[in-house]
């Protein structure tokens, strides 16, 4: 469910329901600013923009709907967190975490053996950045707190370790105002957050790799060198990019690699473009990070189709990270066009 469409859908059930809005149309209509900022905390908590989506238009239904309960001990946008954490601990249960090919515990691939896809494996999605990056409304906490490499981190601990942490430390919430949220004690809350903290610690992205802002002059000299490399498909200026120990993976695909002599043999063995040309990218920005969604040529239609969208790690050092998503339903998402 797109975002206008949801809106379009509750004042549907408004009207439906009630017919009159009086202060709940004027609840509804101050809480929409909270909308950016709730589907990142709900993307946080799912690590699917897909899923996201919906929660943040059930956690506005049902706020709605219990809007004559509410007493204004707190501000309505802590209450609307209160009510999206609920609603995705609600949804995640009996829920399997989405991964990275590098979070299933699996050592790097051999470039030349065989690729697996594996649709059975609800993965892990990037999530669009905000359309006004400069709206401090936009997107709620620092640019870490949706990183690919974290929200990927945050699917190693138990979703109610997840909320807790999220609560704690990217929302800056008090132990007692979590456990008040959650139904928990303090003592409760601060013995999760102490184990999620150790887990994240373990899984979590290094501290030493400081991203590049995708605006920068470093950054987008690196992507168009990146786009350059493929659209041309220079498989040895494009091993240039990468650090020594850069990641790519490529979900559904099971299997990852490391270093760029692996990337390389990757590209020439399994990419399916075959000459210059048949790549064109176009650049966009995901979980504040640099990106591209890559359209390749159909050889029947000669017509440029979306295939993969990448997110890169970019730091001062070079290129460390690329996950290329082969999920094309994540274009419309980033407002990109289904054919070039």
């Amino acid at each position: 469910m797109s975002v206008g469409v949801g809106k379009l859908a509750i004042v549907s059930v408004l009207t439906a329901v009630d017919g009159r809005f009086d202060s709940k149309d004027a609840f509804l209509a101050d809480a929409q600013r909270y909308r950016r900022e709730l589907l990142a905390h709900c993307y946080r908590m799912t690590g699917s923009v897909h899923d996201a989506e919906d929660l943040v238009q059930e956690t506005f239904l049902r706020a709605w709907k219990s809007y004559d309960r509410f007493e204004g001990k707190s501000s309505v946008r802590t209450w609307l967190y209160r009510i999206a954490t609920n609603t995705s601990l609600t949804a995640l249960e009996g829920k399997q975490r989405r991964p990275l090919p590098s979070g299933l515990g699996t050592q790097s691939s051999d470039p030349h053996a065989d690729i697996h896809e594996r649709h059975e494996v609800p993965w892990l999605e990037p999530l669009p950045d905000a359309d006004d990056p400069a709206d401090p409304q936009a997107v709620v906490g620092t640019r870490e707190s949706v990183r690919l490499a974290f929200v990927a981190a945050l699917q190693h601990l138990s979703p109610r370790q997840r909320a807790v942490l999220v609560l704690r430390d990217v929302l800056q919430w008090r132990a007692a105002e979590v456990a008040d949220a959650v139904g928990s004690s303090t003592a409760a809350i601060n013995s999760l957050l102490q184990r999620a903290r150790a887990q994240l610690d373990a899984v979590g992205p290094s501290q030493d790799q400081a991203l590049v802002a995708p605006e920068s002059p470093e950054a987008q000299e690196l992507l168009t060198r990146y786009i350059s490399a493929f659209e041309a498909y220079d498989i040895e200026k494009l091993e240039k990019l990468f650090t020594d120990d850069a990641i790519w993976e490529m979900p559904p695909f099971d299997s990852w690699y490391v270093g760029p002599a692996a990337i390389g043999a990757l590209s020439r063995d399994k990419c399916p473009a075959e000459r210059a040309g048949d790549m064109r990218f176009v650049s966009t920005t995901a979980n504040g990070q640099t990106a591209a969604g890559m359209y390749l040529r159909n050889p029947q239609t000669g017509v440029h189709e979306a295939f993969q969208l990448h997110v890169l790690d970019i730091t001062e050092a070079g290129i460390t990270h690329v996950v290329a998503f082969l999920d094309t339903r994540l274009f419309e998402k980033f407002g990109l066009p289904a054919v070039l």
